[in-house]
């Protein structure tokens, strides 16, 4: 019967060539060995998944990593685990539900006493295919976690991360983007019957249309913004799928989502590469997918789309105009 059993040098190298491949087609780990000392990172969602991996890779690297999450006690157990993990103390966990505009202007003023610089923003939180829930303030709560939240974040931090120059921006958006389109009839879902996916499609269009805008308004600060798709990961992210739990996914499309389904680790490389990479000092504006530039959707290209977009997301978040006016708008009614 032993001849039928494989040598283990042919077997190490199948299982190895195996390994190679999936992490070919998965996009390969992050080329930058930059390290990050003296510099300042905030990352949120950061307790689990590819935000978790994220911080642990910028830690590796010297960074001071702030962990953004809505479970406090989460977030601290996770920054506790990082700190044993890279021997970088200078990992920290602070309160912020992207679901609360309230809790996101406290956690924003926190960041602008108690910190000197902010010099990377990565902006990874995200809810994917959830029911119709609605968040504090009465919005969507896709729209109002993937992409309202991370829109008044950035904005009450712009002043920090233009002190810090340069400094970076990271929105975490995704291949469904190309799906997605804005509808300023309905942004929240209250006239249509309710499509999860539609909902999750449009809030990752809104991010990118989000990044192509800021970008345009940070031209000349020292401050960059791009987009991504980090690739599908096995995360919690997509707990609302029912993907994980699927007996077909499970044994029919095995073999397939071992090669195309990222690990969280993975998963976390183009975050980490778009946030060091020397080469990547003053692009702004992109979108990435894994490692790469691409285009993306072209109603994510439209200027008007996105200067619209951001007019709106001011009045509903309650921020100042930019543009000069002091007028303020008012949040969605709930």
């Amino acid at each position: 019967m032993n001849r039928y059993i494989l040598p283990l040098s042919v077997l190490g190298t199948a299982v190895g060539g195996a390994v190679l491949l999936k992490d070919f087609v998965a996009g390969g780990a992050c080329p930058s060995k930059t390290t990050i000392p003296g510099k300042t990172v905030i990352v949120t969602g950061a307790n689990t998944g590819v935000g978790k991996q994220t911080a642990v890779e910028l830690a590796k690297r010297g960074g001071t990593i702030i962990l953004a999450c809505r479970d406090l006690e989460k977030c601290e157990a996770a920054a506790r685990e990082i700190r044993g993990e890279t021997l970088n103390h200078r990992v920290n966990a602070r309160h912020l539900d992207l679901a609360s505009l309230k809790s996101i202007r406290e956690f924003a003023a926190k960041i602008i006493e108690e910190e000197e610089r902010v010099h990377i923003l990565i902006n990874n939180a995200a809810v994917m295919r959830c029911p119709h829930w609605t968040t504090e303030d009465g919005f969507e709560m896709q729209l109002g976690v993937n992409y309202l939240g991370h829109f008044l974040l950035t904005n009450l931090l712009l002043d920090k991360l233009k002190a810090s120059a340069p400094s970076r921006i990271i929105n975490l958006s995704s291949l469904a983007h190309v799906a997605g389109h804005i509808d300023f009839e309905d942004l929240n879902w209250e006239k249509r019957k309710y499509d999860t996916k539609a909902a999750y499609c449009q809030s990752k269009l809104a991010l990118v249309l989000f990044t192509k805008e800021l970008s345009r308004r940070l031209q000349g600060t020292g401050v960059t913004v791009n987009a991504l798709h980090p690739g599908v990961a096995r995360t919690e992210l997509g707990r609302h799928t029912g993907m994980h739990s699927s007996t077909f996914s499970s044994f029919t499309l095995g073999p397939i989502f071992w090669l195309l389904v990222k690990s969280p680790q993975l998963a976390a490389q183009p975050s980490t590469y778009l946030a060091v990479a020397e080469e990547l000092e003053g692009v702004s504006g992109k979108y990435f997918e894994g490692l790469k530039e691409k285009a993306p959707a072209p109603e994510a290209e439209d200027e008007e789309v996105a200067q619209r977009l951001w007019a709106e997301s001011a009045r509903l978040v309650g921020l100042e105009m930019s543009c000069g006016s002091s007028e303020r708008g008012q949040p969605l009614p709930k």
